[in-house]
Order: structure tokens, then sequence, then C-alpha cells
């Protein structure tokens, strides 16, 4: 009994080494914890990505949906969407030049349709705020989009801490469904004046 307790420590340590980020311990001057910053270091954002589609996939597998894949150009217009909503100080899908993510998507390059667009303005790591996007109906949905094949992540955080988050997901050149780009750009609108996390 000792020895499998002794193991499962050793296991929980060796997670946790692998785990990138550093969190920042403050206290006031009562002694009471301050709340505490996710740091991102610059060679993390590969692994953050990695660990957000394992937890994705995983989420899908229980659902019965195929996985999806990182691509580099949806990787790429969430990170410039990332760092956008991060200028404009407000969590919404439309970029500062009046960019919608469907204009983001072909500009990075992408060959396929977008699915979905999903965005965080937080303090939390990545798999906090995937979790605060599977409590929303309208997010859960394109997270467990069954014509979703790839997905792209974006990071920025701002030197206080502030961490914007931005995921697309594309169908990986399958196709749009009719009616979806309107329907889309009308659901983007609404959502976008109400929620911070969507």
């Amino acid at each position: 009994m000792p020895q499998l307790t002794l193991r499962l420590a050793l296991l929980c340590l060796i997670g946790l080494a692998g785990c990138t980020g550093t969190v920042d311990a403050t206290f006031d001057a009562s002694g009471k914890a301050m709340p505490q910053v996710y740091r991102i270091q610059p060679g993390d954002i590969g692994r953050i990505q990695g660990r957000m589609l394992q937890a994705v996939n995983g989420l899908r597998a229980a659902r019965g949906l195929g996985p999806l894949a990182l691509n580099a150009e949806l990787n790429a217009a969430a990170a410039t969407h990332a760092r956008d909503m991060s200028v404009q100080n407000r969590p919404w899908h439309f970029g500062s030049d009046g960019s919608s993510p469907l204009d983001r998507v072909a500009r990075a390059g992408y060959a396929g349709g977008l699915r979905g667009e999903l965005i965080s303005e937080t303090y939390e790591t990545e798999l906090e705020t995937l979790a605060g996007w599977m409590e929303r109906d309208d997010t859960r949905l394109i997270l467990f989009d069954p014509d979703a094949r790839e997905m792209g992540l974006g990071v920025h955080q701002e030197a206080p801490g502030k961490l914007w988050w931005a995921m697309v997901l594309g169908d990986g050149g399958a196709g749009i469904r009719a009616g979806y780009r309107s329907g889309f750009r009308q659901g983007l609108r609404a959502r976008s004046r109400r929620c911070v996390r969507c």
C-alpha cells in the first residue's frame, strides 16, 4: 500500500512538472492571497495549443464526435484576433478594422470553411477558459460541431496578466452548409453585445 501511494505521488509530480506557465502568488498587507495571475512564457504557446487540443478532443470523443487537428492558418487567425481584442480592450468577434471571423480566416489563407469562433477575456488558464466555454450552450455547440475538423488557438497576454483567448474551428475544406455564413454573422452580432466569454 505505501508503495502504491508513493507511485501515485510520483506520477502526480511528473505530471505537474510538465505544466507550463507560472502563477504569481501575491499577498496584500493583511496576508490574504491576492488574485493569481497565470503567466505565459513565449515558448509555452505550442504546448498550450496542444493541451487545449487534447482537452477539446477528449470532450468531443465523450460525445462520439471525431477529433480536431491543429491548423497553422487557424492558429494565425486566432492569434491575430486575440491581440486585436487587447488593443480594442473588449472581447468581441469583430476586428478593429471591421473584420469578421470569416474575413480573418480567409486572410490567414485558410482554404476550409469557418465553423465558429470562441473568445474570452480572462485571467484564467486555457483549461479554465475551456471549462467556462463548456458552461454556455452557444459556445458548447461550437465545440461540439460535428462538421468541425480543425482548430486554431491564439492567446495574447497583457503586461498586468490579463489574457485574451480566441479559438477558431474550421471544416478542413469539407464545405459550409447552405445559409451558415449569414446565420453565423447574425449570431455573432447578437453574442458580441452581451457576453464576455463567448
